[in-house]
């Protein structure tokens, strides 16, 4: 995601979007433990996505 596409984002799908992608890394973790991960970039990813969108979230929070 994009910070534009998260920023347009409200508290609410924030942080239901977190909780998805937080299972999306769980799975990826097992994947890669198996040797069955298909695009082991996607796990940097992930995680750089959560990290946008906890420092937005907070900034909301704080506005």
């Amino acid at each position: 995601m994009k910070k534009q596409e998260i920023k347009k984002l409200s508290k609410d799908e924030i942080v239901k979007t977190i909780d998805k992608l937080k299972k999306d890394l769980f799975n990826f973790r097992f994947q890669k433990m198996n040797s069955q991960v298909t695009n082991p970039a996607k796990i940097g990813e992930t995680r750089k996505t959560i990290a946008r969108l906890k420092t937005i979230l907070k900034g909301k929070a704080n506005a």
